[in-house]
Formats: C-alpha cells, sequence, structure tokens
C-alpha cells in the first residue's frame, strides 16, 4: 500500500492489478499488516472553509480587504448621497418640476430593487469577484455618461442604469463576511462611532489585533457621504453639477483598478466545485496573516451543497430558510 498526500488531500492507492492477482508472500504478510493497522487508526482530517477561516483569524489578508471592499461601498454612498444635491442643481438648470426632482431619485431606487435579484443569482453563478467587477465598469460608465447628459429625459435614463448597477454593492458585504472569522464578523459589519473606526483602522494596520477588527462598511459608507458633501461644497458654485457628477466617479474607478486582486469567495469555490482555487485562496490567507495552513482535507460545508441550481430565488423560502428570509425583508 502507498499513502499519498496532495495538497490538500490525502487518498490511498491500491496496488497494481497484477499484483492483486499474485499469491501473497508470508515474509511481507505480518509487514503488511502492521501497516494497515498503522492506517486504520490514523483520523480521517478534514477541514471546511468555515473552520480554515477562523483557525487563520483576522489578520493583514482581512485589513486589505476591508480597503478593497471598503471602496465599493464609499462608492454606493456617494451616489446615494448626490441625490439629494442633483435635484435642486437639475430644478434651477432645467427649470425642472418638483415631481420631476422626486424622479430623479425614484428612478435610482427603482434600478436597484429591479436589479438585486439579478446581481444575486449573477454573483452566486459566476463568483462575487466578477460581480463587482462587472459593477464597478458600469458604475463608473455610467456615472461618468451622466455627466455630459444633454437633457433631462437622459439624465434619468442614466441615473436609472447607476441604480441598476448600484444593486450589486451589497456583494461586498457578503464577500468581506465571508473571510471574516466567525466572532469577528458581527463586529466588523455593524455601526460603530466613525472616529473609533478612523482610530481603529491605524491601531490594526500596526497592531494586527483581532479587537481592532473596525467597522468598515459603516465606516467608509460614512466617509463617503461626508466625501460627496465636501466636494459639493468645492465643486458646485464654481463648475456645476456636471463636474460634481464625473469626480464622483473617482472610488468607483479606484476598485475597478484593484478588482483583479479582489479574492474570490472560497466558499463559492467549494460550492460550485473548485477546491483547488479554494485552497489557493486559502494559503493566501495563512501566508498573510503568518499562520500555518490547516493540514488534511477540504471538504464542503454541511450547509453548501454541489448543484447546478445555485442562486435560484425560490430556495430563500425553502421550509429552513423561509421564516428568516421574510423578516429579513420585512426589516429592510
Amino acid at each position: 500500500m502507498v499513502l499519498r498526500k496532495s495538497r490538500g488531500y490525502q487518498d490511498i492507492e491500491g496496488t497494481s492489478s497484477e499484483s492483486r492477482n499474485e499469491l501473497p508472500d508470508p515474509d511481507t504478510t505480518v509487514t503488511q499488516e502492521i501497516e494497515m493497522a498503522s492506517m486504520s487508526v490514523v483520523p480521517d482530517d478534514t477541514f471546511t472553509v468555515t473552520q480554515a477561516v477562523n483557525a487563520l483569524g483576522f489578520g493583514w489578508f482581512q485589513v486589505k480587504l476591508s480597503l478593497w471592499t471598503g471602496l465599493c461601498w464609499m462608492a454606493d454612498s456617494m451616489e446615494m448621497t448626490i441625490l439629494s444635491i442633483l435635484s435642486p442643481a437639475l430644478h434651477c438648470h432645467w427649470h425642472i418640476s418638483r415631481y420631476q426632482q422626486a424622479l430623479t431619485t425614484t428612478i435610482v431606487f427603482l434600478g436597484m430593487m429591479l436589479s438585486s435579484t439579478f446581481w444575486g443569482n449573477l454573483s452566486d453563478r459566476y463568483g462575487r469577484k466578477h460581480a463587482l467587477s462587472l459593477c464597478a465598469i458600469l458604475l463608473f460608465y455610467y456615472g461618468l455618461l451622466s455627466a455630459i447628459a444633454p437633457s433631462f429625459m437622459w439624465i434619468l435614463l442614466l441615473r436609472g442604469l447607476v441604480g441598476f448597477a448600484i444593486g450589486c454593492t451589497p456583494q461586498s458585504v457578503t464577500l468581506y463576511a465571508e473571510f471574516l472569522p466567525t466572532k469577528q464578523r458581527a463586529k466588523c459589519v455593524v455601526l460603530l462611532d466613525v472616529s473609533l473606526m478612523l482610530l481603529c483602522f491605524f491601531l490594526s494596520r500596526l497592531f494586527l489585533c483581532s479587537f481592532v477588527s473596525f467597522k468598515c462598511f459603516q465606516c467608509f459608507w460614512a466617509l463617503g457621504a461626508c466625501f460627496e458633501v465636501f466636494l459639493a461644497l468645492i465643486i458646485m458654485p464654481t463648475l456645476g453639477w456636471q463636474w460634481l457628477l464625473a469626480l464622483s466617479t473617482g472610488p468607483l474607478l479606484a476598485f475597478a483598478l484593484v478588482c483583479p486582486w479582489l479574492p474570490e469567495s472560497a466558499r463559492f469555490h467549494v460550492a460550485s466545485g473548485q477546491t483547488e482555487k479554494a485552497l489557493e485562496t486559502l494559503e493566501k490567507i495563512a501566508k498573510d496573516n503568518g499562520k500555518p495552513m490547516l493540514l488534511g482535507r477540504l471538504v464542503v460545508d454541511d450547509a453548501t451543497t454541489i448543484s447546478p441550481h445555485r442562486g435560484r430565488f425560490r430556495d430563500l423560502l425553502v421550509p429552513s430558510l423561509r421564516l428568516t428570509s421574510l423578516l429579513l425583508w420585512f426589516i429592510w
């Protein structure tokens, strides 16, 4: 018997068919029995993505991911904040009515509502990284076109397409949460005072301690809103709303440029049968965090199934998830 250990896997190969047809050698029978007995007591060491993330802890990998995905959340905040600035500017520029001012905001949220299911399905089928990359490109493109819109109807169309792309930005939260250890996950996605978050960021850069796993998304949302208002105070009186729309796409461009370095979800790779890619991502986490990689074989979580029908909307309403889904929809 030969024990072969590959990357993340252990399997046992039997002897060849020719050797199985031969009679056993009495001199080696005892040796083989001892070898088989020693192998039988070795446990089948397996681990899941969740167990690996918990073991590797919070470190430099999560700090970098916080900054990258935080740019997406910051851009989302700026696109939302600009709605309260754009409507009065269009009223002065094109003398639009109050109904039309309200429509410039409504069309964005309508695009978000119609696209959220589409982006969720796309992320479950092709990965969160690919969906976020496409989202960043579309947001930057339509946001930039909005700055040169020749009429109010063009503004409505382009802002509606911006809202359609914004529907994907919550996937950044999902991607970030899937790389967080269980103990730090809740602390990293709930609201905390912005000044404390900024302090935690500098502390995390210096010490990389788990207790300074700052609440990055609420932080970046607040920073994006403040930055948009500050930008409007400088740009609007001199250059006008067109330049404000154009310059507000800056974080989108930055996020689009870092998307190639954005890691894909290891849970997605395992669920889609790409175990080797999941192992590569986990080894990257171990290297960045300075932790040893887990030994054994990576297996699928009990709650994760390899199915060609991943991403179906009706899966949210299966008996085990129906109450949770309905309550979350009601809260939002």
